[in-house]
């Protein structure tokens, strides 16, 4: 078994050790050490990154793995048995993952301690971190929460893990989301948290810096929470900082005022949609005066309509006395466009499992009002529905 030496202290940053183990993969190779202070996938997070130095050469460290209480060190070049090799870690990708663990721990023993819900879930991801949980809560609840866990790092309470004998833990409370039968570790965050986690940790809660919960959704009839700490923490209020003062830039408004700027404009965009639409509904009913009284069959090929305009033009055509099909199309793609066919004489459904046939389309309808998606272009299919309605008309 490899000697975990994360466990005798997680901010062990560099190390010795002897190769073991050398082989090859799918993926590339598998080196076994010694000694290790990489600590591989498990517990929630994924594992860490870094190098093996050999030779005066470096032998980059993409994942690590454990199987059966030995860590494979996973690279793209193979590394010599029996070799010295020097492991150096990516620090602040570690320490990162210590202050996202530890927070989510701290979250956690708050969340059992204050409402009594359970930690059913917590994967750290490479963007965030999320904690599921077996009840939801609400937003006054997640604030409570929040501000206390900013608590309880200012508090800057020492973080310790012990290994408890099986008679011992059998008289201990502690969070678990597995059974644990052999080599339990228990990490305690006094008068906040008391559980099982094979991972490091940092050894203070102000190590934590900041926690700030991100978002909170309902998942599997419970809630899921998206966290951030420290530096990750602090990179999202960055981002969103320089969003706020982009925003106040281009509507010129106070930082503070930024919402109700947002409001404003949103206001008089729906109102100069509401004027364009009035505006399109006009210039629709202008063409429809205009088609000649003979013309049974219309056809309008429009690029500009969206919502419900194209099907308000097909019955504005319909509405007029003599008119048997009336097709518009819209919306053009580089893949396709949009139609919609009307008729007041006619069944259109045999048509346009044709047209969907001969333009690789769907779409569908009643007898009287169909529309949907075809490949093509507009003009093209509006060619091939003229010939077939002419067909079907003087059938």
């Amino acid at each position: 078994m490899t000697r975990k030496l994360f466990y005798q202290d997680s901010y062990i940053k560099e190390f010795t050790a002897i190769v073991l183990i050398c082989h090859p993969t799918a993926e590339g190779f598998e080196v076994v050490l010694d000694q290790t202070a990489f600590f591989p996938e498990g517990g929630g997070q994924y594992g860490d990154t870094g190098s093996l130095v050999s030779g005066g050469k470096e032998y980059e460290v993409i994942g690590v793995q454990e199987r059966e209480g030995i860590i494979y060190h996973c690279t793209n070049e193979p590394l010599l048995v029996d070799d010295t090799v020097t492991g150096m870690l990516n620090w602040d990708e570690r320490f990162m993952k210590m202050q996202q663990h530890t927070g989510e721990h701290i979250v956690s023993g708050l969340v059992n301690q204050m409402f009594g819900y359970k930690n059913v879930g917590f994967h750290l991801g490479s963007e965030d971190s999320t904690m599921d949980f077996a009840k939801e809560m609400t937003k006054e609840q997640l604030r409570a929460l929040e501000q206390k866990a900013n608590e309880v790092i200012v508090a800057n309470l020492e973080i310790y893990a012990s290994y408890p004998s099986p008679a011992e833990a059998k008289t201990m409370n502690y969070r678990s989301k597995i059974e644990i039968d052999t080599d339990l570790r228990i990490v305690t965050i006094p008068e906040c948290d008391v559980c099982a986690c094979c991972a490091p940790h940092v050894k203070r809660t102000g190590e934590v810096g900041v926690l700030k919960i991100i978002q909170a959704i309902r998942y599997k009839g419970g809630m899921r929470l998206h966290m951030l700490c420290g530096f990750r923490a602090l990179e999202d209020y960055r981002q969103k900082e320089e969003s706020v003062k982009a925003i106040s830039s281009l509507l010129s408004v106070p930082e503070e005022n930024v919402t109700l700027g947002v409001e404003n404009l949103k206001e008089e965009v729906a109102s100069w949609k509401h004027a364009l639409r009035e505006a399109q509904m006009e210039i629709l009913k202008f063409k429809v005066t205009n088609i000649p009284a003979s013309q049974k069959i219309v056809y309008f090929c429009e690029e500009a309509l969206e919502g419900d305009l194209p099907r308000h033009l097909v019955n504005l055509v319909l509405a007029q006395e003599g008119r048997e099909l009336c097709a518009v199309f819209y919306a053009p793609e580089e893949t396709g466009c949009r139609y919609i066919l009307g008729s007041k004489v006619m069944d259109l459904r045999p048509l346009v499992k044709k047209l969907n046939q001969a333009f690789s389309g769907r779409g569908g309808g009643k007898a009287e009002m169909v529309q949907g998606f075809a490949q093509g272009k507009m003009d093209v299919v509006e060619a091939w529905l003229k010939e077939q309605a002419e067909e079907q008309g003087d059938g």
